[in-house]
Formats: C-alpha cells, structure tokens, sequence
C-alpha cells in the first residue's frame, strides 16, 4: 500500500531543465523533479565545475546553483557558492610546507558583499611573521582587486587563474608560493 502512494507521488512530478548563469555557458546541465514552480523556487542544486565548464581543470570545482527564475519547463540559476572539493585541498598540503589560509569580506564595486577563502600553498617551511606577511598582502590584492572589478569579472578572472596567478605574482617577494588557490567563495 505504501508503495502505490509513493509511486503516485513521483508520477505527479514535473521535470525542470536547468541552465547555469551566462558566465558559465548556455546549455543546459541536468534535470529536477518538483510538483511545482514553487517548489523549485530557491532550491541550490550542486554540480562539478568540469561538467558545464568542459574543462579538466574544473574538476575538483563544485558549484552550488541558487534557482531564481521559473519559465515554464525552464530553470535559470545564480551562483551560490564555488568551492574546491576537501580531498583537492588536502592534497596540495605536503610536509615541510606551509599552508596559509585567508578569509575576506569583500564588496565589489557594485556594491555586492561576499565572502573569498582562499590557499597559499609555499615551498619551505615559513615562519609566523611570513605568514601573517603573505596573507596581509593577498588581503590587500583581494581588495584593490574587489574593488575595481565585478563579482562576475572576479569569477572568470578564478575560473581562466588570471586572479591566481596575479596574487602569486604580488607576494613572491615573502616567499616562493607553490600554489594559490580558491577555497571557497559564498555570494
């Protein structure tokens, strides 16, 4: 008896296509049920960044899609979060390296707050005044950066490593960085 209701529930279900943000591509990624627009409203649907990106290097990315309009059978989302999966992050972590985590509270020049984590990652082990030194002078990057750019010129600066590459640039005058990374950005 209970098999026959949950059966009828899930034939009353309609399926919505769902389409990422423009910055991300046009088509859509995937498929989900709902009785109703309603019940897609503010749904966040977690995908892998290579599977709308089609690029590789995306792969330890997750994005968490926010919908925010229904049109029919159509799904549109906003990007709530980017994040780098834990198994991607522990790896780059190795012994007699330093591992440097900063956390920002950032307005983009529209405006928009948000949050940034980011990961450096140095070759040698460092000491404490280094440490402090490399993550006051990405702070400063994120900041001047934030400031003069867009949410959406921020995450396609991450998303091409123009951003990455910039902040490595900025602090290799403290010590040699091996990798810099996106922990997390919330929106």
């Amino acid at each position: 008896m209970a098999d026959k209701k949950s059966a009828d529930k899930w034939k009353s279900k309609v399926w919505f296509n769902v389409y990422p943000p423009k910055l991300l591509g046009e088509s859509t990624i995937g498929e989900i049920p709902a009785n109703d627009e309603k019940g897609v409203m503010g749904r966040v649907i977690k995908v892998s960044m290579s599977w709308i990106t089609h690029r590789p290097e995306h792969s330890f990315m997750l994005v968490g899609l926010r919908v925010n309009s229904v049109n029919g059978n159509t799904v549109n989302t906003d990007i709530d979060y980017i994040e780098q999966t834990f198994s991607y992050i522990h790896s780059l972590i190795r012994r007699h390296s330093s591992a440097i985590y900063t956390v920002d509270n950032l307005t983009d020049k529209r405006g928009r707050k948000f949050v940034l984590k980011l990961l450096a990652v140095t070759a040698d082990k460092i000491r404490t005044p280094k440490k402090t030194a490399i993550r006051k002078s990405l702070a400063d990057f994120t900041k001047e950066f934030t400031t003069s750019h867009t949410v959406e010129e921020l995450l396609a600066a991450i998303l091409d490593n123009s951003f990455q590459s910039e902040a490595v640039r900025r602090v290799t005058n403290i010590a040699h960085v091996n990798k810099l990374e996106l922990k997390k950005i919330m929106l």
